[in-house]
């Protein structure tokens, strides 16, 4: 139980960070000691444990569930939903009395978080450039966007999820910073504070879709044209800090609020790679 405990504490920290634009709860497993195990344990997960259980084949499917690492799984799992339906109470309270502030969080981490990217850039050439404007362009004018702003609809959050999951499998970018950039993380914090049961679901089919259909097309593009990806990634998230500044009215608080955000992206990053160095350089 001992272990159990840490692996749910330790999620408590991953959910944390991931509910919060900016910050990458791959960083906070690197930092805890969880990353390996984590990897290696999501590389083992297979659904054909479904298949012979559903054809009433038992042993196959017994076989298939010993390779799932449970102890890993349901602690870290409660830890993270735990973080999750805290961090929504806490954040919505937030986001409705001290927006601004919040905003230049948001906006620190984010700005940290492309820094970070910008250096994973092995190559910068003319179409890493080219890239990295149309990432950015795409993004301005998408975060500008009145009416993508005000859509609600169960259409746009099962998108939401799928692209918020999709975000999972890329470097220093978290699925929150996607519903941010959408203008969905209030919508969805709300969700999750007030248990929206059906809409929650939509939300999650997206995700669930969108993490084991389009995440190794995207696996594939990114160890082909890293750079390029990664300079679009940067442009994306650099033209969508045109919503979050909209929300600061800057002033000497807010202006410290957005650096320490900032401070505190690159902290997490050396300590990241001070406790797993060799597996830190490999993403």
């Amino acid at each position: 139980m001992k272990e159990e405990l840490k692996i749910f504490l330790k999620g408590i920290l991953m959910g944390i960070a991931d509910i919060i634009p900016g910050i990458s709860g791959g960083t906070i497993a690197f930092i805890t000691g969880i990353y390996e195990r984590l990897i290696k344990a999501i590389s083992n997960l297979n659904i054909h444990f479904l298949i012979y259980l559903i054809k009433g084949d038992i042993e196959r499917a017994k076989h298939y569930l010993k390779k799932i690492d449970f102890q890993l799984f349901i602690p870290l799992a409660l830890g993270i939903g735990s973080a999750f339906l805290v961090m929504s109470h806490i954040i919505a309270f937030l986001l409705q009395s001290y927006s601004s502030l919040v905003y230049s969080l948001f906006s620190g981490l984010i700005i940290g978080s492309s820094i970070l990217i910008y250096r994973e850039i092995k190559e910068i050439n003319i179409f890493s450039v080219i890239f990295f404007f149309l990432g950015f362009l795409l993004a301005f004018f998408i975060s500008g966007s009145s009416s993508i702003m005000l859509t609600r609809s169960p259409l746009t959050l099962f998108l939401s999820g799928f692209l918020a999951s999709c975000a999972m499998i890329l470097p220093g970018i978290s699925g929150s910073y996607i519903l941010l950039f959408l203008n969905q993380y209030e919508y969805v914090i709300n969700l999750v504070k007030n248990l929206d049961i059906l809409k929650l679901s939509i939300f999650g089919l997206g995700a669930f879709l969108g993490l084991f259909i389009f995440s190794k097309i995207l696996s594939y593009a990114f160890e082909k044209y890293r750079s390029l990806i990664l300079s679009f990634l940067v442009g994306v998230m650099l033209g969508a800090l045109r919503y979050p500044l909209s929300k600061v009215s800057f002033s000497l608080t807010s202006t410290i609020i957005l650096l320490s955000g900032f401070l505190l992206v690159l902290t997490l990053e050396r300590l990241a790679k001070k406790k797993a160095p060799e597996c830190y350089n490999q993403q």
